[in-house]
């Protein structure tokens, strides 16, 4: 793999790891506890993206989301090739965290919540979870795209807080009907090595289609005029 690539296809893969190992993890560790767990693992899964953005955003422009770097593909805002790179560097981060949650944490809370596999709840079927998750990933990208991208939108600075903040407001409301996840990477780790695959497509067709619609209409109602022909180089971050 050539170095330009490599560089950001390692921040992915930490990036994503990270993600699912304190957001799975943090679902394993609230077994057994109160109802407010669930402040907890929203918190959770919020700071470690904010972290990641912060650490990793002038690198790779921090996406950690299969449908975040989808967005960005469809706003010719990266490269096919390079998103390519980036979708198999955030599953492998994402499997490579699952596994160790499995392999370090007592198997009892680690079975009793499958790894933290998102899973849909009482009442909540197939159709209402893609809806669902669609929504939830669409207010995330359209964070992205509004704190990140758009240099007339907040300031750069405050990206990695107001990404972070989305995932936890988003969990919050989400997590008890769909787990909430937004994320293909963040379902297929844990659905990989736990092989649970129960309505396992929800959490890849509804974030990438929810995604794909806040990129897309972002950029057409707030970015016009940039050239699609010449994406901003990765360098620069998702800020450009």
């Amino acid at each position: 793999m050539p170095k330009d690539n490599a560089r950001p296809a390692v921040a992915e893969f930490i990036g994503t790891f990270t993600l699912i190992f304190v957001g799975a993890g943090s679902i394993v560790a609230s077994e057994g506890l109160e109802s407010s767990s669930l402040i907890g693992v929203a918190i959770a899964h919020g700071l470690a993206i904010g972290v990641m953005v912060a650490v990793y955003a002038r690198v790779s422009g921090a996406h950690f989301n299969p449908a975040v770097t989808f967005g960005f593909l469809l706003t010719r805002r990266i490269k096919p090739a390079l998103a390519g790179v980036y979708w198999v560097a955030q599953l492998a981060g994402a499997a490579v965290a699952a596994l160790l949650l499995k392999e370090l944490l007592p198997s009892g809370p680690t079975e009793a919540v499958h790894l933290g596999v998102p899973a849909l709840g009482h009442g909540v079927n197939s159709g209402a979870g893609v809806v669902l998750e669609g929504i939830l990933t669409f207010l995330l990208v359209t964070v992205v795209f509004g704190t990140a991208v758009d240099p007339k939108g907040a300031f750069k600075s405050i990206a990695a807080l107001m990404i972070g903040l989305t995932i936890t407001i988003d969990i919050l409301i989400g997590g008890p009907f769909t787990g909430a996840a937004m994320n293909p990477a963040r379902a297929f780790g844990p659905q990989l090595v736990g092989n649970y695959w129960s309505n396992g497509w929800v959490w890849y067709v509804g974030p990438l289609v929810g995604g794909a619609l806040a990129a897309v209409l972002y950029e057409w109602l707030y970015l016009p005029g940039r050239s699609a022909e010449e994406p901003p180089p990765v360098d620069e971050g998702i800020a450009e």
